[in-house]
């Protein structure tokens, strides 16, 4: 191994594959050998044996649907008011000396904070769960883009003015060509984020989903039932970032040199 050197994709693929087969052996041997309590975790077998039992009896499917819609569409939200903020601030100064010091206050504020007051203006229902999303995720994605945008090499604008481009033309064909590529990546970021966010919306006042039965498993110590759960969150996730990153490479092929 040297130093920032790659790897080839099949060596990526190997070395990924061998971390969660370790992890697997680790928790077989602490759970099997006796270790640990199966109270406090449950053993392999176990968690997949509940987890069987959550998708055939108890329509555990229906759960991981609605928090995926909750996730995405929380997402959306503070997608489609986040960007165009962003973009303005990293594109005008002026702008960015109005927002920026709210947006840097507020980014700092915990989403969960929020929710006995979003239970008083939205209730408990499906909006509840969308606004800790957006809340957690629409002023991390302002900063993160206004910066991105604002990072814009300046020979770059000024061959554009030099040429005879006008400032909304830097604005279209500068910045965010040169900046397009960075904000498909923060976006996948803060997808990641957004699940964080889903779960803690889900442990109060919520009647289904992920979150819901996790709080549920709890009640009964049901760790198998917790870890799945966990996994199921994890694995989409995973899928939610490959999909991310392959659509950011057929959408921004020049991003790639």
């Amino acid at each position: 191994m040297r130093p920032l050197t790659p790897v080839s994709r099949r060596a990526r693929i190997v070395l990924g594959l061998s971390f969660f087969v370790l992890f697997v052996a680790v928790w077989s041997v602490a759970t099997f050998g006796g270790f640990v309590r199966p109270i406090f975790l449950a053993t392999p077998i176990r968690m997949i044996d509940e987890g069987w039992r959550l998708m055939t009896r108890f329509g555990f499917s229906y759960d991981i649907a609605i928090t995926v819609w909750r996730v995405f569409g929380g997402f959306v939200m503070a997608t489609v008011v986040a960007v165009p903020i962003g973009i303005l601030m990293g594109a005008y100064k002026p702008i960015e000396a109005f927002f920026e010091p709210f947006v840097s206050f507020a980014r700092y504020l915990p989403a969960s904070a929020f929710i006995p007051l979003l239970i008083l203006w939205a209730g408990i229902g499906e909006m509840q769960k969308l606004l800790v999303i957006f809340i957690g995720a629409v002023f991390q994605i302002i900063l993160m883009v206004a910066v991105a945008v604002g990072s814009t090499r300046r020979d770059l604008v000024e061959a554009a003015y030099t040429l005879g481009t006008g400032d909304g033309g830097v604005v279209r064909h500068v910045l965010l060509p040169h900046a397009a590529p960075q904000i498909a990546e923060i976006l996948r970021l803060v997808l990641g984020w957004a699940w964080t966010y889903v779960i803690v919306a889900e442990l109060i006042g919520s009647s289904a989903g992920i979150g819901h039965m996790i709080v549920d498993s709890q009640a009964l110590l049901n760790t198998g039932q917790i870890i799945f759960g966990i996994i199921v969150i994890g694995l989409i996730g995973l899928i939610s970032d490959f999909a991310f990153k392959a659509l950011n490479r057929s959408m921004f092929p020049w991003s790639l040199a």
